[in-house]
């Protein structure tokens, strides 16, 4: 059951209770890097998420205003899930999770120069120039991570 009260009014808590658990990164991922928009897609990422619990992280991003649904345009037994503009707002968050993790992980796939060009592209206030090619970037370095991975599989 959907909680309706928040833990605090703390902004870290609200974040955290819209979406910080990995699954709904991970969708949010999944539509900015690999263009996936339907339940199907979904289901079939790397990561192995169940059935029931993409039906619960699709349904919380969308009553949290970070997804949109609307029918499929051929296919009217298809849903397709998009972004809001609130959802959007989560892209800078997501290269600076990636940047984290490829700093961090000592088997990290990523390609240094993409690190690099991340670090290169904040501004003096320490946040990303969304002026630059965000999606792009994120795009890159996920795409490089997911060659990767496949051919450890």
């Amino acid at each position: 059951m959907k909680r309706v009260d928040q833990k605090s009014h703390c902004p870290i808590n609200f974040s955290l209770e819209t979406f910080g658990d990995p699954w709904s990164l991970l969708i949010v991922r999944d539509i900015v890097c690999y263009g996936k928009r339907t339940y199907g897609e979904f289901l079939h990422s790397k990561e192995g998420i169940s059935s029931r619990m993409l039906a619960i992280r699709l349904a919380s991003l969308e009553e949290g205003g970070i997804l949109v649904k609307t029918p499929h345009v051929t296919d009217k037994r298809k849903e397709v899930y998009n972004l809001t503009p609130k959802g959007e707002l989560l892209i800078p968050i997501l290269i600076e999770l990636a940047t984290w993790g490829a700093t961090f992980d000592d088997q990290t796939s990523s390609p240094g120069a993409w690190i690099q060009a991340v670090q290169d592209d904040k501004m003096g206030s320490g946040r990303l120039n969304l002026t630059s090619n965000s999606k792009e970037r994120l795009a890159y370095f996920l795409s490089s991570y997911h060659s990767a991975s496949d051919s450890r599989i």
